[in-house]
């Protein structure tokens, strides 16, 4: 099965000193945020490799059954093959990949592995359509869909649409995770990136009271000065 040739090539890029490094990595100890999960140490390339060389042969039902892995990167993969698989998709095909996408995100539970999919899938879907399941997603309970609901605006953001980043950042600004000042602060950055005024309107209004984190993130490509003039409130 192509499950198990999957799995043994996996294996065979296995590093236990990279997995051991893992755990500290992302916060795998007893009430982190990635409590319990587990990793077999293989490098992000090589991951990237593995996608290329199998995803044409993977259907949903292998997907399925590979994104609920014990292991981090076996689940990373899948996500490197959803990706993959909806850049060539149709219409119909790319629907069925981003509801798959959907419908799996309790798997898809640690930062990179919504960052390296959520806005390649869930935004490139969304594009020419309704967006408001990512106001639902910045209102979930579950850290990963809040996550994803702020990543996913990065695919507008790098075609210059605002809006839905500013608006979910609004949503998020009194989140209690630092993952999420992380990924509202990187967003706000890419938005500065390419209109910083756009950037600016929103900071003003919110700088006094935002997470330090989520300002600082905000503000990292500023000029010193200005900079200055956000952190010292």
């Amino acid at each position: 099965m192509i499950i198990d040739d999957i799995k043994k090539e996996i294996k065979k890029q296995a590093d236990p000193k990279r997995a051991k490094n893992s755990l500290w990595f992302f916060k795998t100890g007893k009430g982190e945020y990635g409590e319990g999960d587990k990793f077999l140490g293989v490098s992000n390339p090589k991951m990237r490799k593995i996608a290329k060389d199998f995803f044409i042969d993977l259907e949903l039902t292998d997907i399925d059954k590979l994104i609920k892995s014990k292991f981090h990167e076996e689940r990373q993969i899948v996500l490197f093959v959803l990706t993959l698989k909806f850049n060539k998709a149709n219409p119909n095909e790319r629907y069925a990949i981003y509801d798959f996408y959907l419908k799996h995100t309790k798997y898809i539970n640690n930062w990179d592995l919504v960052d390296c999919s959520a806005y390649k899938i869930v935004g490139a879907y969304l594009n020419d359509k309704d967006r408001k399941i990512l106001y639902k997603l910045a209102r979930s309970k579950s850290l990963w869909e809040r996550r994803i609901a702020i990543i996913s605006c990065f695919y507008f953001i790098a075609q210059k649409q605002f809006k839905d980043a500013l608006v979910i950042a609004e949503i998020l600004i009194n989140d209690k995770h630092d993952l999420i000042h992380k990924a509202v602060g990187w967003m706000l950055r890419e938005i500065g990136k390419r209109n910083q005024k756009t950037e600016e309107i929103f900071l003003k209004k919110h700088y006094i009271t935002m997470p330090r984190t989520m300002l600082r993130y905000a503000i990292e490509k500023f000029d010193n000065k200005k900079r200055k003039f956000y952190l010292n409130k």
